[in-house]
């Protein structure tokens, strides 16, 4: 079974992290099949997407330790590459350490009233340095109340910070989710999309948006065809041939 499942209905993608058996914990798979579907939705004729997670005991986990995954962010709407129609993120149950960002790189977010938040990185002696960007979603001391004390949040804490948008009862995240992506997609896309596009540029930039364009380039470079003909020249103490590839 598909580690990511990709609804379109009436403009509206329903994009599903589906490992409920491992409380829908980010793996490898699940970014690729994640950056997947964000490429898809964004050459699609869908105008805004519903991201959420199978069952409602965990929206998700966040990164899976056991079978860690080579770039999280790279999962992340908007980050591996421009998407200019929204996300809405519906949430359930578990939204724990880096699954946040999936919260907080998406343009509105509605949780059950069951809904947990945590970052317990701190007390793990684990740090990967983009969740600070809640800083640029939230008023700075209620971010860091949220980062350093380490403690869990409720849906109704969560939305009284700002953090998400609304909550709703048990069971109910995903349909009140679908309903508000049917009235956007009902709205005259280019609109939609513009509005997208200058609010993004508009808003402070984390570390996320301001490292990430930079060290994908890098790693472009250092998988490049060149760097591999280049490490090859030497060895073969020849004159290297760049190809710009």
């Amino acid at each position: 079974m598909s580690a990511v499942l990709y609804e379109s209905k009436n403009h509206v993608a329903t994009i599903t992290i589906n490992r409920p058996g491992k409380r829908n914990a980010v793996n490898e798979e699940v970014c690729v099949q994640l950056r997947a579907a964000w490429q898809r939705l964004a050459i699609s004729d869908d105008r805004v997407a519903v991201l959420t997670g199978a069952g409602d005991t965990a929206f998700s986990g966040g990164a899976d330790l056991s079978d860690p995954p080579e770039d999280l962010a790279s999962s992340l709407p908007g980050v591996a590459a421009p998407l200019d129609k929204p996300v809405i993120a519906a949430i359930s149950g578990w939204c724990v350490g880096g699954a946040g960002l999936f919260v907080l790189m998406s343009d509105l977010a509605i949780a059950a009233e069951t809904a947990r938040f945590s970052f317990p990185e701190p007390k793990l002696g684990v740090f990967g340095g983009v969740m600070t960007g809640l800083v640029t979603r939230i008023p700075h001391k209620l971010a860091m109340e949220f980062l350093l004390l380490g403690e869990e949040l409720s849906a109704a804490r969560a939305a009284e910070i700002g953090f998400i948008n609304r909550v709703v009862p048990a069971g109910q995240h995903l349909a009140a989710a679908e309903e508000w992506a049917r009235k956007i997609a009902a709205h005259a896309p280019l609109v939609i999309q513009g509005i997208k596009h200058f609010a993004t540029a508009s808003m402070a930039r984390g570390p996320l948006e301001r490292a990430y364009p930079e060290w994908m380039r890098i790693q472009a470079i250092m998988g490049s065809e060149d760097r591999a003909e280049g490490e090859k020249a030497f060895r073969e103490k020849r004159k290297p041939q760049f190809k710009g590839k």
